[in-house]
């Protein structure tokens, strides 16, 4: 049996990893709901840092802009090169 008062850790790589898959999740789907093609839009914010690119549907703007570019840009190369090894 499981000792439930043990002390979990979480690392904050995976914690902020997960954050920013939960960012892009939610911003393409206010895209997809505004009939944008989300990988278009998305693309354009990274590379331009334009926030015109994000629809401001379901606060998917703001939401975009909490978490910095480049993390976004490494995570998702990072999550491309791992899918590769696979």
């Amino acid at each position: 049996m499981k000792d439930i008062t043990e002390t979990m850790a979480f690392k904050s790589e995976d914690l902020k990893r997960d954050n920013i898959k939960h960012v892009l999740r939610v911003v393409k789907e206010a895209l997809d709901e505004r009939g944008y093609n989300s990988v278009n839009q998305l693309a354009g914010y990274l590379i331009s840092n334009d926030p015109a690119y994000i629809s401001s549907h379901n606060n998917a703007r703001i939401i975009i802009q909490s978490v910095e570019r480049y993390e976004i840009i490494e995570e998702l190369v990072r999550s491309y090169l791992e899918d590769e090894e696979k």
